[in-house]
Parts: structure tokens; sequence; C-alpha cells
């Protein structure tokens, strides 16, 4: 590992000095093969040998690393941004420890300073309505995820939906817990994660009317791509609650392909269309789950169960008995 770190860093030292060689050309022989030597600080025709200029800059650190661990160690990086943080972590942190760099106590004087100097910057963090406003809005985006199980990747979308939706003023008017809700649904869609509406009401405790108008306000006037819900992304999930076997799961994705190539999906639920072909896929291979339950795992009705199992063994001519 320490010799294929050492490689890469002698490979991107020498990319570096053929793109700084390139601006050179010799004004003796107009050869533009030149040699940096960093020791002397000189560029060099390679050529003829004259000497094009003696103040070349030497762009890496001033420091050497002779090992992996030391070179990862001097890095001046931080952490990458984070849009889910409401100044994307990038902010200073004035710590309580009232101590120096050195470990000894702050005089009185010095405390009183620092206490004035941590009070502003507090206070400078939030100075707008906007940053109060996505301050509360990313405190709720992380308990509303943490409560879903919604992994880093969509929460982060999630974040740069609203953040957009703050920036057309949509969000004046509407809740920031609805607004918010409605971005990680979408974000969760776009990542093709299967989250039904009323799932998150239940978890945020807001109703499925104005999330919905939410839903719809965003994608109204923000230019989003979001793809639509697709039944097979419910089948493994719903499966899963209902302790169904991975044959019964694959029967119904199957189920699923062909009901679309007849063009059956079109315009249904797609959780009713799932509850459907999980239902016949349990009866046909023997692990038989009632209607009831499919639809209670599936947050739909019975009759939305039965009248959609009822046209795909009519339209693809599947025997259930």
């Amino acid at each position: 590992m320490i010799g294929l770190a050492s490689q890469k860093q002698t490979r991107t030292s020498k990319q570096k000095e053929r793109l700084g060689a390139a601006n050179y050309v010799c004004s003796a022989c107009s050869c533009t093969d030149v040699y940096i030597d960093h020791s002397r600080g000189e560029v060099i025709c390679s050529a003829c040998g004259l000497v094009l200029s003696d103040r070349s800059i030497d762009m890496g650190p001033e420091w050497r690393a002779f090992t992996a661990d030391e070179q990862n160690s001097r890095q001046r990086v931080g952490g990458p941004a984070d849009w889910s943080k409401f100044d994307q972590g990038l902010t200073t942190i004035i710590g309580r420890q009232n101590v120096d760099a050195s470990g000894r106590k702050l005089t009185s004087t010095r405390r009183a300073q620092i206490h004035r100097l941590r009070k502003w910057q507090i206070r400078t963090k939030v100075h707008s309505s906007d940053k109060r406003n996505l301050a509360v809005a990313m405190t709720e985006l992380h308990r509303i995820s943490s409560q879903l199980s919604i992994p880093y990747s969509i929460r982060e979308t999630s974040a740069v939906i609203y953040r957009k939706a703050l920036r057309k003023r949509l969000t004046r008017g509407r809740t920031i817990l609805g607004m918010i809700a409605a971005s990680l649904y979408l974000a969760c869609r776009v990542h093709q994660v299967p989250r039904p509406l009323e799932e998150v009401c239940d978890q945020i405790h807001i109703t499925r009317k104005e999330l919905s108008l939410c839903v719809r306000l965003i994608l109204r006037y923000l230019n989003l791509k979001i793809p639509h819900s697709n039944p097979v992304e419910f089948v493994h999930r719903f499966g899963t609650e209902l302790d169904l076997p991975g044959e019964a799961k694959k029967k119904a994705i199957d189920i699923l392909n062909l009901a679309r190539e007849e063009r059956l999906t079109i315009g249904k639920d797609p959780k009713g269309m799932a509850a459907a072909a999980i239902y016949v896929a349990s009866i046909l291979t023997g692990s038989r789950r009632t209607q009831l339950e499919i639809a209670r795992t599936a947050r739909v009705t019975e009759v939305t169960v039965r009248n959609r199992y009822k046209e795909m063994v009519d339209k693809l001519g599947i025997s259930t008995t």
C-alpha cells in the first residue's frame, strides 16, 4: 500500500510538471520540451540548455511525507459539505471549555471576551428568516429520516430539493414539516426506494391531503425529473413483512412484468398492483396469505386487492384453482 501511495504521488507530481512545462517555449530554438529543476527553481530547455526562468514556483506542499499514513494525516482538507445541515457543515464552533491551546485556564477578562464572541457567533449563524427556516427544517429532516430509516444519500437529495423550494419561495403559506416531508418523499422516489405517502404521514403526524398538496406544489414549480413508482419496488418490502419465501417474491415480480407488458399497470396504484401480485403468487406457491393481511401491509383496501386480482387473473390467464 505504501508503494502504491508513493507511486501515485510521484505520478501526480509528474503530471503537474508536464502541465507547468507546457507553458514554456525556448526563445533560442523554439523547443517546447523543457525540464523543471525544483531544487534550483529553474526551467531549462532540454534541447539547448537555455535557462528560460529562474523563478519557478513549486505548487506542492512545503512538507514531505514518506508513508501513506503520514500523507493522509497532513492533508489540509476537512469533511465534505453536508447539504442536510443548514450551514452545510462549513461553520465555525467556539468551544465552551475556557482553556487556551496549552490547556491553561483563561483569565476572567479573556473568558468574558470569549463569551461575547460565542454569543455573537451563534446569533450570526441564523441572522435571516431563511436561515432560521432552514435550521428548523434540517432538524426535522434528521428526525424524520431516523424514524423512517432513510439512508444518507436520500437525506442529502431531500435537503437539496427543500433548498430549491425555499429559494423559489414555495414554503410561504406552508408548514415546514409538510414541505420537508414532501421533499423526503420525492427524494425516495428519485432513488427508487418505496415509501408510501401513508407511511410518511404516520411518522410525522400530518394529513395525507396536506402532504399531497406540498408534493404537487414542488412538482409544479421545480424542474424535477421524478420517476413514477414501479410496483416491483414494493414486492420485496411487502413480501418481507408478510414473511413470504423467496419463490413467492420472484413469482410476484414475474406476474408484474407480464402485467406491464399487457399494459395493465397504466393508471393503477403501484401498491395495489404489488399487493394483488403478491396475493396471486402466494396462492400459486402454496404460501397463501389472506387479502386482509396483504391489504393491511400494503396500506390499501381489500376491495383494491380483489379488483386488481380479478384483472390479473382474467387478462393474464392465470389459474388459481
